[in-house]
């Protein structure tokens, strides 16, 4: 399909949906009330009538009114975020005014949030066929993680891993499966580019995040290539209420270097709450850290400034229009602790990110509510300047070297624009359906060179996605989900057809059972850890691909149970998965000998591979001041065939940095609403690493086993209160490490194997902050 099409199809759609409801008859009749909880109003609850677009939310004072409403029976529904959905059938009489009020209930922990990864429409969780974990910004802020990368260690199944000694870019493997396997998502849209995967986790700051929605395996495929290991969605701050807060906090660490974050979040709304924004600030200046003592850093020097917002007008009830941009602008350099250029320091990784990244969408409700129509349009740009280097022994290499330094330029856009209908059927065939429908253009462009290695990255890709679903739910026990995505990528020659299919049954109210099963695909292009330049040998080690590098396409399967047994003081609940997805024509790197500059490396097919393991989920919450979340992996990846990771050595079937075991932990303590404490930890297994000789201390190159890793961490927090102010003053600090469970045996001098790099992403770190917050 071309553009022109595309376009023809975008504009009949919208055309369509200009059929808005007609106006309501004028009928006086009216329902008034108020929300309360716990003996105390609360402000900006959602209150509407089920299957309508009618609705209000209650105001500063927690009350509401409803106007002119519909003669008849209806459902009148009160619903915010923390409480559990209130629903009371009323009788509405022509020119009678009604007292309706609620009483909320707090949930214990938040096992049924809404989300929209899953299928592409909102739904409770424990009505989603599809698992969708939550890690929202009160979890982020109990682990005080500083950016994406600290807090997705703590979800199940995933692990996030450092994979550079010099300028530490990270990966997250997800089930087994290694970062390009999985598609990082802003706001649901896919422009989380191969590049910006190199380091954005890393810039993405946490008080940018409203909530990150994961979902684990194929059953993510509507979301296109890229998405066989599973799918992040980073869902960024939504203008709920008008509040205010800001942080300043200063990391020491291991007693050798200083990191200090300030962040500020603004959100606002109008009196009529039909126009919001929600803005934020971060800045963070890290000094590099030093662990062996040989003057070349192991956590690089970093200098980010971070601002966004996220907007929204609603012109009526049936419509809303959100924009969000963010400018992240990041200088890292890892190497040499110098003061010297990059260029003469004896090794070094200097980058310079300018990252712009936005988007718009608008959104139109009708036919009572049960029809949707969405358009969209994203996009980001990177702009990087960057050095590789190190300085030659040889004296004539050293002159060539300063007269022509590695230097590099890459410049990166991605853009996505596309539509999406939605239409509930109340009667379809016995139960409810909701249909979805919707086309989608993906273009991405990287152009990354370094002259003086004769690099060049020129890569365009372009993919036309078309999908369709059905989230059909035969009865309120079984629920049946059915989707196909079509893709024609421009560097696959025939369109792929990727189905998906997912079963939810839910037995009682507590408990649910699903099955999943999808196919996906990887285009044959480079994606982010082959855009990564390491050091090894005393070189540069780089990657280029096969001329006859085709598609790798994948087949996955999920069952699990979901079991939660709640009461008036306790939730318990854990989640158990089994996961296996088989892997054709996987892609691998076959070492193809070296030049002047280093080692080279092609990405080839291979015959295949299998990934397959389980996941346990476990939680539980005691009266609101205690809760528990913890998760444990276990899994297996292998390649059909033995793969030949370093030249002259055994070949082996295991994936490497893949540990068979992985799992993490959180514990709060909240006995009331000042003091929080809070223990986490990560648990990482042990994993076979490619290790190649140059450092002093490694004369071979040889594979290596890692030892395993548990990491612990601490936080206090206490909240004064500024009633005067409508605000609060939070102390906190804590210990990120305790045990100081760090890697002994880095490499060490300008020679040194940068990819030999494995446990924990910091030391042990001291913390203290401040926070002030509006109540």
């Amino acid at each position: 399909m071309n553009t022109k099409t595309f376009a023809a199809i975008l504009m009949l759609l919208f055309s369509i949906t200009l059929q808005a409801t007609e106006p309501q008859k004028k009928t006086d009749s009216n329902v008034f009330g108020d929300v309360q909880s716990l003996g105390e109003h609360i402000p900006f609850v959602s209150i509407f009538l089920e299957g309508t677009s009618i609705g209000t939310t209650t105001d500063n004072t927690g009350h509401y009114i409803l106007t002119n409403l519909p003669v008849g029976k209806h459902t009148l529904v009160a619903k915010t975020l923390g409480y559990k959905v209130e629903k009371k059938v009323i009788n509405v009489e022509i020119g009678k005014s009604q007292e309706i009020n609620f009483v909320l209930e707090e949930e214990h922990m938040s096992l049924n949030q809404v989300v929209v990864t899953g299928t592409k429409t909102f739904k409770r969780q424990t009505e989603s066929p599809v698992i969708v974990n939550v890690l929202d910004s009160k979890s982020l802020n109990t682990i005080q993680a500083c950016n994406i990368s600290e807090g997705l260690r703590f979800q199940p199944g995933l692990r996030v891993e450092t994979d550079c000694q010099t300028c530490n870019y990270t990966q997250l493997r997800m089930n087994g499966l290694g970062g390009s396997y999985s598609q990082i998502l802003i706001n649901g849209r896919p422009i989380f580019s191969p590049l910006t995967g190199l380091y954005g986790m890393e810039q993405i700051p946490a008080n940018m995040v409203e909530r990150i929605e994961v979902v684990r395996g194929g059953g993510s495929a509507l979301y296109g290539s890229s998405a066989i290991g599973g799918t992040v969605n980073i869902i960024t701050r939504i203008p709920n209420e008008s509040s205010y807060d800001f942080s300043a906090l200063t990391q020491s660490t291991n007693g050798d270097g200083t990191d200090n974050i300030l962040n500020g979040n603004l959100t606002m709304l109008t009196h009529k709450h039909n126009a919001g924004a929600a803005i934020f600030v971060n800045r963070r200046h890290r000094e590099a850290y030093d662990h062996n003592g040989d003057n070349f850093s192991e956590l690089p020097q970093l200098r980010n400034n971070s601002f966004g917002a996220n907007l929204f007008f609603k012109p009526d009830l049936n419509q809303k229009l959100e924009v969000n941009f963010s400018s992240l602008n990041e200088y890292r350099f890892g190497g040499e602790i110098t003061t010297k250029p990059a260029f003469l320091a004896q090794q070094s990784e200097e980058r310079t990110h300018n990252v712009l990244m936005g988007g718009l969408d608008y959104q139109i409700n009708f036919d009572n509510d049960n029809s949707a129509f969405i358009a969209y349009f994203a996009g980001q740009q990177t702009d990087r300047l960057h050095y590789t280097g190190i300085v030659p022994d040889d004296e004539a290499a050293r002159l060539i070297h300063v007269n022509k330094p590695p230097y590099g330029t890459t410049a990166n856009t991605t853009l996505q624009g596309g539509i999406q209908f939605n239409h509930r059927f109340q009667e379809f065939l016995g139960g409810k359906n909701v249909m979805t429908f919707g086309a989608e253009y993906v273009f991405d462009d990287v152009l990354d060179t370094i002259p003086a290695y004769n690099y060049e990255i020129d890569q365009e890709t372009k993919n036309f996605g078309f999908f369709a679903q059905s989230d059909w739910e035969i009865n309120p026990q079984l629920t049946f989900l059915a989707g196909l995505r079509a893709d024609k990528h421009n560097l696959v020659d025939k369109a792929i057809l990727s189905p998906r299919f997912s079963l939810l049954y839910r037995h009682h109210t507590n408990t649910q059972f699903r099955l999943t099963w999808g196919t996906g695909f990887r285009a044959p292009q480079s994606f982010d850890t082959d855009m990564h330049i390491a050091f090894a040998g005393g070189g540069v080690s780089r990657i280029t691909l096969d001329p006859d590098l085709k598609e790798e396409r994948s087949n996955s399967v999920s069952a699990s149970v979901n079991y939660d047994r709640p009461s008036e003081t306790f939730i318990l609940g854990f989640t158990l998965e089994g996961f296996y997805t088989k892997l054709k024509d996987v892609f691998f790197l076959q070492p193809i000998g070296a030049d002047e500059f280093g080692y080279r490396f092609e990405k080839r097919n291979g015959q295949g591979a299998a990934v397959s393991g389980g996941t346990l989920e476990l939680r539980g919450n005691y009266n609101r001041k205690l809760q528990l979340e913890a998760g444990i992996t276990i899994q297996q990846s292998l390649y059909d065939e033995p793969v030949e990771n370093i030249p002259g050595l055994k070949a082996m079937r295991e994936f490497l940095r893949s540990p068979n075991e992985y799992g993490y932990l959180t514990l709060s303590f909240t006995p009331n609403s000042r003091f929080n404490a809070s223990v986490s930890s990560v648990y990482t297994g042990k994993m076979h690493l490619a290790h190649f000789a140059g450092a002093p201390e490694q004369t071979v190159d040889e594979y290596k086993t890692s030892p395993s890793f548990t990491e612990l961490n601490t936080k206090i927090s206490y909240t004064f209160n500024l009633p005067t102010v409508d605000s609060g003053l939070e102390i906190f600090g804590g210990v990120k490490n305790i045990t100081n469970a760090y890697q002994s045996d880095f490499d060490s001098g300008k020679n040194r194997d940068s990819n030999y790099v494995y446990g924990p992403g910091m030391p042990r770190s001291i913390y203290v902050g401040v926070r002030l917050k509006s109540f």
